[in-house]
């Protein structure tokens, strides 16, 4: 009997060491997960975020078991993802065996290497570019990849400033959405693209009308190089922004000049442009008053619409043209958005894109008018597409998000991001500490960039902007690529055959 009980005492011993030194060791990554400043999630749940990363891991042995292979998810997958992660983390992007990606998907892009490329101590770089030579003040725009549009108020303030901070070390530019101007977009010292949208937050006067003041104080600051006047985005063509009430705090409110703790639904459009010709007239008036170039951002439904633009813009004359036309794809994203709009309106950056580039340039307007692109381009590939395809400036918000930490949870419009990239809660800000994000931020747009430079070495191309559509191939549904010229070309011609609309669709 003694015998027993001893055993049972000594179990007992056993298991209350066990738990103590579970406990001791559950104190010891609690105090670790909350200090370290790389992982979000494991900062704002200690101890049970490391399972997130556990199971991150181990997906990479059984997802061959189970269907959530890495190009099935969306709208990001996880190849997509974890790319930008590992570039953000100034990581090497090398990987083994083979390609995962499924060449045979219709609209795959394939890149046409060259016979001979250049030597490497020949390699591509990128060359500045001028944005808005009718301007006062024209814009020198360093670099091809930049980030979109994303508001304060949308973002968290330690996310803007990640990104301020990180656009300045990337030597890239940064809009601002149509949020207004923040303290924490300047602190950085990176270049401003400020948006005007539908609601005129930051540029308002009392009734909400559009400031001339308030056009002038903004362009005061030397970092606003340019104003972007915003019609329409992919996630929501037709409906303007809508920021929930529980993120319209005090500091949101004054920047953006409405009332506190009220959602703020903004126009579907601008009340005072009926037609083309207004707008014009709107995009003068800004760029007038504020002496930076000025442009547009849109979604295609149809290019007869942006047909009349062009036309309108050759009859008045090339100084009445915005300086540039930012197009957003259908796949666009934001904070909230009514799902019929994001499922089903707008045309696909990827059909949109070179139609539009189409239009510019058989009207003429090629050196006058800069065509920037939007729209789920995140990776190397889909950059170098968009260059081929007629852009000449890409922008990302979302691959700038996954940068900062996002995890996809899609939870932007709750106030509830658990990596405090969308979120007001102060506990969930923490963690995103802005010293560790902003260089992840600029190694991310480091990477995109270099990554295209070398597919545009690989094509034979000597600036990444030199690569043409005959460079790319696109897989169409009978199995087989065509070069992207062809494919429009061909588009074209079916088009006039079946009298639709055929100078909309023209190749140049």
């Amino acid at each position: 009997m003694n015998v027993v009980a001893r055993a049972l005492e000594i179990m007992a011993l056993a298991f209350v060491g066990a738990v103590g030194c579970a406990a001791l060791l559950a104190a010891v990554l609690y105090v670790i997960d909350k200090t370290q400043t790389a992982d979000a999630v494991r900062r704002n749940y200690p101890v049970i975020g490391r399972f997130r990363g556990v199971f991150t891991e181990l997906g990479e042995f059984f997802r061959q078991y189970f269907f959530a292979m890495d190009r099935e998810e969306m709208p990001f997958n996880r190849a997509q993802r974890d790319w930008i992660g590992r570039a953000s983390a100034g990581a090497g992007n090398t990987v083994a065996f083979g390609s995962t990606r499924n060449l045979n998907v219709v609209g795959t892009p394939i890149f046409v290497n060259a016979a001979f490329p250049p030597l490497d101590d020949q390699s591509a770089s990128t060359e500045p570019m001028m944005v808005g030579p009718h301007a006062r003040e024209p814009y020198m725009a360093q670099s091809f990849f930049n980030i979109s549009g994303m508001s304060f108020g949308a973002l968290s303030r330690p996310a803007v400033r990640a990104l301020s901070r990180g656009a300045k070390e990337a030597g890239i530019w940064m809009n601002t959405g149509e949020g207004g101007l923040s303290p924490y977009h300047l602190e950085g010292g990176a270049d401003i693209v400020f948006q005007i949208g539908t609601a005129k937050y930051g540029v308002r006067d009392a009734s909400g009308n559009l400031s001339d003041d308030r056009l002038r104080e903004i362009a005061g600051h030397a970092q606003v190089r340019m104003f972007e006047i915003k019609l329409a985005q992919g996630a929501k063509p037709g409906k303007g922004g809508i920021l929930p009430a529980e993120k319209v705090t005090a500091e949101i409110a004054a920047i953006r000049g409405i009332p506190e703790g009220q959602s703020s639904i903004s126009p579907n459009r601008h009340i005072e442009v009926d037609d083309w010709g207004d707008l014009l007239d709107m995009v003068a008036h800004v760029r007038e008053v504020t002496g930076k170039p000025t442009g547009i951002k849109t979604v295609a439904g149809s290019m007869q619409p942006l047909s009349e633009l062009f036309a309108l813009i050759v009859q008045r004359g090339p100084d009445s043209a915005p300086d540039f036309i930012t197009l957003d794809g259908g796949e666009g994203g934001t904070g909230a958005s009514p799902l019929p709009l994001m499922d089903l309106v707008g045309m696909s950056i990827r059909e949109a894109l070179p139609l539009v580039a189409n239009l510019r340039d058989h009207f003429g307007l090629k050196e006058r008018i800069r065509l920037v692109a939007s729209g789920k381009l995140v990776n190397p590939s889909d950059v170098a597409w968009a260059l081929c395809a007629g852009a000449d400036f890409v922008t990302s918000a979302r691959g700038f998000m996954f940068s900062l930490g996002c995890i996809q949870a899609m939870k932007c419009n709750r106030n509830t991001c658990p990596t405090g990239v969308t979120t007001h809660d102060k506990r969930l800000q923490r963690g995103l500490v802005v010293e560790d994000k902003y260089k992840k931020v600029a190694h991310y747009a480091k990477g995109v960039i270099k990554e295209v430079e070398t597919i545009a070495h690989s094509v034979g191309a000597s600036e990444p902007r030199r690569m043409r559509r005959r460079h790319v191939r696109i897989m169409t549904d009978q199995g087989i690529s065509v070069p992207m010229n062809e494919l429009f070309s061909r588009n074209a011609e079916e088009r006039r055959r079946n009298n639709l609309n055929p100078s909309s669709e023209l190749h140049p």
